[in-house]
């Protein structure tokens, strides 16, 4: 059931950060989320091993600020494993008792023999039978992958309700595109990866990136690229209500995302039009374009308006017949 007064029973979730914010900046950011009009909160460092440090230490105190505020606390754990200790690191999580446990990386797996586990959206679950074999593992919950188009969620939404799986779908904020074995900031830096000297640290909501032309384009953080836009699927709540999403997913970024979640928290409630709820996020000090382009089956950075509900009903039918991943994604 959601929380903080939700009359929908969507379930609002607030995804790691993704960003090296020193400390002070994420406690003030969860003291402000323990308040606002979330349901599920996941904790943990996705992006880099190497700034895990710098907050460890504080997981349990935000764990119980925010549980004993009603949110569902979830750990998360490193969407590239590559090292020793990064290895360690899955392995200490993997052994986590208290908390629901979200996986980004496959070695996961190996310590989760007879657990259940959330599966994040770097594991790329784009079919039905990735989804089956997972969910046989002891997977009960998949957030998917920001680039699917809608035709693809409604085939895994549909393989998920007879799985008896929940799915999430991120529904604000810079979308993950790639990640890479280099640090991308440290070598626009001058810097190596093994002596970055944390110079992502300068940069709380990525690097912009610019075309030759001066053009914006995307956005580095670390290892990661993400879009330069912001999804906001606002105006795509319903559609994905209808057909079984259960879990809203917002990433933080440095604009409030109280205010934020207030938004999506009014629209999913039918509080608010969508319309309305995206001049709103733009007070909230969203300075990038918003963009849901995937959602819709074009460039991820399209931004128009979205389908009505007599137009996703008639794509819903286009569904009906036995369809498989690989058609869907074609």
């Amino acid at each position: 059931m959601a929380v903080n007064g939700a009359t929908s029973g969507a379930i609002l979730t607030i995804a790691p950060i993704l960003f090296h914010w020193d400390a002070d900046a994420k406690l003030a950011f969860y003291r402000q989320i323990a308040a606002a009009p979330v349901d599920e909160v996941y904790l943990g460092e996705v992006i880099c091993s190497k700034r895990a440090p710098f907050f460890e230490k504080h997981y349990d105190e935000v764990a119980q600020q925010l549980g004993a505020a009603g949110k569902t606390v979830v750990f998360s754990t490193l969407a590239e494993v590559m090292l020793k200790r990064e290895r360690n690191m899955i392995a200490g999580f993997c052994d986590l008792e208290d908390h629901a446990l979200e996986i980004n990386d496959s070695s996961a797996l190996w310590h989760l023999d007879g657990k259940r586990f959330r599966v994040g959206p770097f594991m790329n679950v784009y079919n039905e039978d990735t989804l089956a074999f997972l969910a046989a593992r002891g997977a009960s919950h998949f957030t998917l992958p920001p680039e699917l188009p809608r035709d693809a969620v409604a085939i895994l939404a549909a393989r998920a309700r007879d799985l008896g799986v929940s799915l999430e779908v991120q529904v604000f904020g810079r979308a993950s595109l790639a990640l890479s074995a280099r640090c991308y900031h440290a070598r626009a830096h001058g810097r190596i990866k093994d002596n970055c000297q944390f110079v992502c640290e300068e940069d709380p909501d990525g690097m912009p990136l610019k075309t030759v032309a001066g053009q914006d384009f995307l956005t580095v953080n670390g290892i990661q690229t993400l879009s330069h836009s912001y999804l906001n699927l606002l105006g795509e709540l319903d559609d994905m209500q209808r057909m079984g999403i259960s879990h809203f997913r917002l990433s933080p970024h440095m604009v409030d995302m109280a205010a934020v979640a207030g938004v999506f928290r009014a629209v999913l409630d039918g509080d608010l039009d969508a319309g309305e709820g995206s001049e709103r996020l733009r007070q909230a000090g969203v300075g990038a374009p918003f963009a849901n382009g995937f959602w819709h089956g074009r460039p991820g950075h399209d931004w128009g308006q979205a389908d009505t509900p007599d137009q996703a009903a008639d794509q819903a039918a286009e569904l009906s017949a036995p369809q498989t991943g690989v058609q869907a994604l074609a």
